[in-house]
């Protein structure tokens, strides 16, 4: 199925790195947004098992290379395909009406500006998703998540550690590893200060993406062995830990499951193992939250220009040379610094 669903957007001659063939050379050009959904990287986090000593193999499949930088562009494609097939909806002529603020929100409007759509964002006053939706997103990540994991990792996974929102990704992904190998074990990264996937209350937490409150009818607990819980803090720590030792700027939700993997890497019994997880998104979109306080305060703090000393000659600086070590900012980083500026000034 993954394969036929891959083929079908003309994936793995673009982005499969096992579809590479010896036949010739052939064009690696995509001739549509949707061609660059799926398949994305899956990293092994070397200097954080190393650093802590821990005698197992992380991996994490960074979301953060889909076009609109999240999981959630898997989500949005294949909702908007099903319903075609089924022909509810029309280009043109029906308008996508879709209750989030989220990534989820992104990646539909990236589809449907494609398409030939109408979107329509709604912003709804409680954490909730249509049924159907979210029973849509589950299978969008049975059929295209969860076999890439297990192709890209030569079937050799033996943990798979998911954070739970709508429940899509941990449900989806983990049906289908069980399918390939029952011996599986799923993980479910809960926060700690609403623990309801392991019977605990609800509670205010800060770890965007997952712990809703409640347990949503997608969520499919036969599939998860055991549910890990992971503190807010935790989780800004641990997404700080991707950014400054593997060089991966992620969000909250990622750096939660990093700290369940270390969790349960750290175990007696898992010593050799491998344990993949999920990077839903890139960090460029958590600026504004706890997560960035600090860089926020330090952004403040800079100052953007500076008065010549009296009596220096003013001097323009040197341009850079193809032999200088430093790197250019692009102007997306430096739009992004930009925007962490003015958000920082905003909250002082």
């Amino acid at each position: 199925m993954a394969g036929e669903e891959a083929g079908r957007r003309g994936v793995p001659s673009l982005l499969n790195p096992s579809s590479s063939s010896s036949e010739g050379q052939h064009e690696h050009i995509a001739s549509d947004v949707t061609q660059l959904i799926g398949w994305t990287p899956l990293i092994e986090l070397k200097r954080i098992t190393g650093k802590d000593g821990i005698d197992a193999r992380i991996v994490g499949k960074v979301e953060a290379y889909q076009p609109l930088c999240s999981v959630k562009d898997r989500s949005a494609l294949r909702m908007i395909e099903d319903a075609e097939e089924r022909r509810l909806i029309s280009p043109g002529v029906t308008t996508l009406v879709e209750p989030t603020s989220g990534n989820l929100g992104l990646g539909i409007v990236l589809i449907a500006l494609r398409k030939g759509y109408r979107f329509v964002a709604v912003m709804p006053g409680q954490y909730s998703l249509d049924k159907q939706i979210l029973l849509r997103y589950m299978g969008a990540e049975l059929y295209l998540t969860g076999p890439e994991i297990w192709k890209d990792t030569a079937g050799k996974v033996d943990i798979f550690v998911a954070g739970s929102g709508s429940g899509g990704t941990v449900s989806g992904v983990g049906k289908y590893l069980k399918m390939q190998n029952p011996g599986i074990k799923i993980i479910c990264v809960e926060p700690a200060e609403s623990p309801v996937v392991s019977g605990g209350e609800p509670g205010k937490h800060k770890i965007q993406g997952i712990g809703p409150g409640f347990i949503p009818e997608v969520l499919d607990t036969s599939v998860i062995d055991e549910a890990v819980a992971v503190t807010t803090e935790e989780a800004m720590v641990n997404a700080r830990r991707l950014a400054k030792e593997e060089g991966l700027p992620v969000g909250i939700s990622s750096g939660a499951n990093l700290a369940a993997c270390v969790k349960v890497a750290s175990r007696e019994g898992n010593k050799g193992k491998m344990i993949v997880t999920m990077f839903p998104s890139g960090g460029e979109r958590y600026m504004n939250s706890d997560l960035f306080a600090d860089r926020q305060r330090r952004a403040v703090a800079f100052p953007l220009s500076r008065e010549p000393k009296r009596g220096a000659a003013a001097r323009a600086p040197p341009a850079p040379s193809s032999s200088s070590s430093a790197a250019a900012l692009s102007p997306t980083s430096l739009a992004s610094a930009a925007a962490l500026v003015a958000t920082a000034a905003s909250q002082s």
